[in-house]
């Protein structure tokens, strides 16, 4: 196992998708430490920002040690192996990643595990917006594997969501599961509003409070349980809405009865 150690605490970012199991998979440390990586405009080389030392750990595995937070693309398109982050990690950690298994004990930044096609992604603390998304003006969502956050994350998580879980212990921002075309996003908390606008297919469960739902979701029925992954069932009573009907959509959102009292209302139309 190779274990990073930054240098310094990083003032300008810093772009690092050399930092992949896959990469770093038969080179030698001389050959790992030359590697190129950008910190702001200036090309770099690898062991000018972390100091590097073989440990011991499975032959595939990455630790890094200390605050990432600034470097973006860790783990960028990793097939195989572990990628531990003891600290906070930047922006478009896990992106287009395929396999293998991340794990952040900090903070991460937005765009982590964008356009993810398969894999584990576990991060302990917060995450940003955009969590499982693509770029702006890309339709190319999540495809396959599973995020864990056990904190928050921020706005339009799971957007173009097509198959994979995401799942939030914590409360979300707006637009959760924008465009939503397949696969779960589970939402232990509290979501702020216009969750899932425009989605054509896939679930989502609020097991928080949701103020409200969009006008263009319909009543479908009510659901003690539902299933979020298949070892993993949820309890407590369910309103479920069907929808983006202006889409076509056939969605299902899933909004605790218990939580949300004031979206009784809805039964009458049952």
């Amino acid at each position: 196992m190779i274990s990073l150690y930054p240098l310094k605490k990083f003032k300008y970012p810093v772009v690092a998708e050399c930092i992949s199991p896959d990469v770093f998979r038969g080179k030698k440390l001389e050959e790992t430490a030359v590697l190129e990586v950008w910190e702001g405009n200036k090309r770099k080389k690898l062991e000018e920002l972390f100091k590097l030392e073989e440990t011991k750990g499975p032959d595939d595995a990455i630790t890094i040690q200390g605050d990432v937070n600034r470097v973006k693309r860790i783990g960028f398109g990793m097939a195989s192996g572990e990628l531990f982050i003891i600290g906070d990690a930047g922006m478009h950690l896990g992106e287009e990643m395929k396999g293998g298994k991340i794990r952040v004990n900090g903070d991460a930044g937005s765009w982590a595990g964008s356009m993810m096609k398969g894999g584990e992604i576990d991060i302990r603390g917060n995450a940003g917006d955009y969590l499982g998304s693509p770029y702006r003006g890309s339709s190319q969502g999540m495809s396959g594997g599973r995020m864990t956050v056990h904190g928050n994350a921020g706005s339009e998580i799971g957007a173009y969501l097509k198959k994979g879980t995401i799942k939030i212990c914590g409360n979300v921002g707006q637009f959760a599961g924008l465009r939503m075309q397949g696969g779960t996003i589970y939402v232990q908390g509290d979501c702020d509003g216009r969750v899932g606008a425009c989605m054509r297919s896939g679930k989502i469960i609020v097991s928080g409070f949701l103020a409200s739902i969009l006008p263009t979701f319909t009543i479908d029925g009510l659901k003690e349980k539902v299933k979020v992954e298949e070892d993993e069932t949820v309890g407590g009573g369910f309103y479920v809405f069907l929808g983006d009907l202006v889409e076509d959509g056939r969605g299902k959102l899933y909004v605790s009865r218990k939580k949300n009292s004031h979206l009784s209302h809805y039964e009458r139309l049952l």
